[in-house]
């Protein structure tokens, strides 16, 4: 039973965060409920809805293609309920 966890645990990020990568090149998990800017100046730079920013890898538009993404996932759930992958 809990060797389930971790796949769980990954199920529930993915499901309600985008992954994305920061400029030292480690992955992280954020809600894009908190983006409120996305600007290339070159580097990407995400302003969260508290003011704090994030610096990524990720050019704008795969940012946006990540929450769109997410988006449909979230509305297919709603439809079809949740499959956790398994």
């Amino acid at each position: 039973m809990l060797a389930a966890w971790p796949h769980f645990f990954t199920f529930l990020l993915s499901a309600a965060m985008i992954k994305l990568t920061r400029l030292n090149k480690l992955e992280f998990y954020l809600n894009p409920d908190l983006i409120k800017i996305i600007e290339e100046t070159p580097d990407t730079i995400i302003k969260l809805t508290n003011d704090d920013h994030v610096l990524v890898l990720e050019k704008a538009e795969e940012v946006i293609d990540k929450i769109v993404a997410f988006r449909v996932r979230i509305l297919q759930q709603s439809r079809h309920g949740i499959d956790t992958g398994e």
